[in-house]
């Protein structure tokens, strides 16, 4: 009995992993495509409703910011070709519960290779039809 329990402790944790793995794939390609400014590469990876925000600091306080996500790729596609941006993934902490999945990541993101900001983001994804796409993104900005 006692073999029982942990092969299906292992194969539970097994299944987990593999998932665990298949959400972060899919926050990966979302950066490939940022990172080259391929609009088409970060829809594939987003639910047709995704919600888009940052948490600003502003002279009035918090704010929540929250843009449409046809402004978004805008915003990206509008980058000139001579800059380059990347946004360095530091840590990735993944909650996967069925269908659902978490993602909280620690960024810093550069122009041109010199640090613009850093702080976190904050993925929620949903799998249909076996794959994993997002349908929520938050994140901080902070200047050092």
């Amino acid at each position: 009995m006692k073999k029982i329990i942990i092969v299906l402790s292992l194969l539970s944790s097994g299944l987990l992993f593999a998932q665990e793995k298949d959400v972060q794939k899919t926050i990966d390609d979302f950066f490939v495509g940022l990172n080259s400014k391929d609009t088409t590469a970060i829809k594939k990876q987003c639910y047709k409703n995704v919600i888009v925000q940052t948490i600003l600091k502003t002279k009035q306080g918090n704010q929540l910011k929250t843009d449409k996500f046809e402004d978004f790729l805008i915003s990206i596609s509008s980058i000139p070709i001579e800059v380059k941006i990347e946004e360095k993934i530091l840590d990735y902490k993944i909650q996967v519960d069925g269908n659902l999945a978490h993602v909280w990541t620690t960024y810093e993101f550069y122009v041109n290779e010199s640090l613009s900001h850093k702080g976190v983001n904050s993925f929620t994804l949903f799998k249909e039809n076996f794959e994993w796409e997002i349908i929520h993104i938050i994140d901080t900005r902070r200047r050092n």
